[in-house]
């Protein structure tokens, strides 16, 4: 993934890179970085959801929708861009 977004960068002329080597080594650390963040953020959502579980069996809410909504505040607080 990191190969191919290097060189989709690199042929769109977006980024003006010397080693690509070290490119994609940067950009795997990111893309990694970025999905540790959204594994964290959904297991705090999952958290937050089964804290609340019995409040949301009696109010027979969606867990997905209760989910997604509960993430996509999560993210909103963290300044992450899902």
């Amino acid at each position: 993934m990191a190969e191919a977004v290097v060189k989709r960068l690199v042929g769109r002329k977006l980024a003006d890179v010397r080693d690509e080597t070290r490119a994609r080594e940067v950009v795997r650390r990111i893309l990694v970085e970025n999905f540790q963040a959204e594994e964290k953020l959904d297991a705090d959502a999952r958290t937050l959801l089964m804290d609340n579980a019995k409040l949301i069996r009696d109010s027979a809410s969606d867990y997905k929708r209760l989910f997604a909504l509960v993430k996509a505040k999560l993210a909103k607080e963290r300044g992450f861009t899902l």
